[in-house]
């Protein structure tokens, strides 16, 4: 199913979100986060990413604490754990997958402070300073604001559940290959966190997505 230029696209708050959902995005050029949504449960992409690296793909959970499986909690409420040192963790593995990549050094001060020296206790807070990187580096013209409760949806596009999920999506979104570091180890990966794009394509990334989605 898809909708023949959307005016924005709807998501909950999504960590480091897949190329695919940002090339969505990108062609309404209007994002609206679900702050509200309560399916966490049912999706993985709330707080989980995936990168490719030497040892291929590999996704990185950032862990959570309180009534996370509850279907009643709002993503607004959701907080983060600190157990396990993650955010050295995920650092370390970013560091591994893309230290060599062509845009790292140009992007790595402001992830740094985000992931490792971030002091965020909400998963949204999390989300929306990750992408606020990412947009800005990737100079994407995307406005990004809060869905309110109420606000008629019409000729909108809605990812809540769809997309970054165990099964695949139906969505008008192609599959275009860009370079990738390691795709001389184990080929071209699909559907990976817009990092990957952003580390080995830097700005001229935008040009991949909107090849992705010009079928939208």
């Amino acid at each position: 199913m898809s909708l023949p230029h959307p005016t924005a696209v709807i998501t909950g708050s999504m960590c480091a979100a897949s190329v695919r959902c940002y090339a969505a995005a990108l062609r309404a050029g209007t994002l609206l986060i679900d702050i509200d949504e309560v399916r966490l449960p049912l999706r993985h992409s709330h707080h989980r990413y995936r990168v490719d690296g030497t040892g291929g793909v590999q996704t990185l959970t950032v862990p959570l604490t309180g009534p996370t499986n509850n279907m009643a909690t709002p993503l607004s409420e959701v907080r983060l754990s600190e157990h396990g040192d993650w955010r050295r963790l995920h650092w370390g593995a970013l560091y591994s997958a893309y230290g060599r990549s062509p845009y790292f050094d140009y992007v790595a001060d402001d992830l740094h402070r985000v992931i490792v020296e971030g002091r965020q206790q909400g998963l949204h807070e999390f989300n929306s300073q990750l992408h606020q990187v990412i947009v800005e580096f990737m100079d994407l013209p995307l406005v990004t604001r809060e869905l309110q409760r109420g606000e008629a949806t019409q000729g909108m596009l809605d990812l809540r559940g769809r997309i970054a999920m165990k099964r695949p999506d139906n969505l008008a979104i192609a599959t275009v290959p860009y370079y990738q570091m390691w795709a001389s180890h184990h080929g071209f990966q699909p559907d990976l966190s817009i990092l990957d794009l952003m580390m080995n394509m830097g700005r001229e990334g935008i040009v991949v997505l909107m090849q992705m989605s010009r079928e939208l």
